[in-house]
């Protein structure tokens, strides 16, 4: 009767052991780890969450990933691809909001879609509905000479207004360009608080000075701006693009006495870039008198 007793005791025993490391879990790496990166862009933010496959010995894209059949661009749920203003992909105009990203491989040329709806589980399966595709545009996968085990989304070649989203895996990149308007967008801010402003301040005009100088515009208006911001709260930074800005007005002899100035406000503010910036403009300008 004892041994009876004792032996249901450690089965019970062994039961609420097995039960509690069920309810407790085990924690154990995702084989497809998830991952969300973000990247600002002119005016906007780019981001995309997704999961990361990776290789393991197997053959890819014509096996694993088969072709000309629709993707999730990634593993477990669908790719998400959120913009926080309206870009411009391939010539096509998308929105600011989610989207689910997903693709169709190919040898020689993969179909990228913006889809519109963003619950389906992996691929889709029959859920998935091409009328609900916001845009279907072609891009070109290049050879990689650097093998990528996890599967990877980067944001690269960023530009004032532009950028590529690279996907990455095995021996392929497939890369396609976001662009937004940013040009636009800022000169209707330029217009209405500098040229239309009743209340200009210092930095106001400093902001619109360079960016016409950096977009090649009207630049006796930007030197105009620019001496404004100067005169009434000078900074070596801004000093300094003021002698850019008369440099490029082929005004070499006033460029350099503003270079000259503005070097001297770095060394007592002891910014040592801003020197080197200055003495390497003088010294090439010199060459221009």
């Amino acid at each position: 009767m004892k041994k009876t007793f004792i032996r249901f005791a450690l089965s019970a025993a062994l039961m609420l052991s097995a039960g509690a490391l069920q309810a407790q879990g085990i924690k154990m790496p995702a084989p497809s780890p998830s991952q969300k990166v973000e990247q600002a862009v002119g005016l906007a933010t780019v981001s995309v969450e997704y999961s990361r496959p990776s290789v393991k010995g197997r053959t890819v894209f014509g096996d694993l990933v088969p072709y000309d059949k629709v993707w999730r661009t990634g593993a477990n749920a669908s790719t998400k691809i959120k913009f926080s203003d309206d870009v411009t992909i391939a010539g096509n105009k998308v929105p600011a909001g989610e989207y689910a990203l997903y693709t169709i491989p190919g040898k020689s040329e993969w179909t990228i879609i913006i889809h519109k709806n963003t619950k389906h589980w992996g691929d889709g399966g029959k859920d998935y509905n091409p009328a609900e595709d916001l845009v279907r545009f072609k891009a070109t996968p290049q050879q990689n000479t650097r093998n990528v085990e996890s599967f990877t989304i980067n944001f690269t070649n960023l530009k004032a207004d532009a950028m590529d989203v690279e996907i990455l895996w095995a021996d392929m990149i497939v890369p396609f360009t976001v662009k937004t308007d940013v040009d636009s967008k800022v000169m209707s801010q330029i217009q209405q608080q500098v040229i239309n402003g009743t209340d200009v301040n210092p930095g106001l005009y400093a902001a619109a000075a360079n960016y016409y100088l950096e977009t090649n515009r009207d630049l006796k208006q930007a030197h105009e701006w620019m001496k404004k911001a100067n005169a009434t709260d000078a900074k070596f930074w801004n000093v300094h693009a003021q002698a850019k800005i008369e440099a490029k007005m082929k005004n070499y002899k006033a460029a350099i006495k503003t270079a000259e100035k503005s070097m001297e406000m770095a060394k007592a503010a002891n910014n040592d870039d801003y020197v080197r910036l200055n003495e390497k403009a003088i010294a090439d300008w010199k060459k221009m008198k």
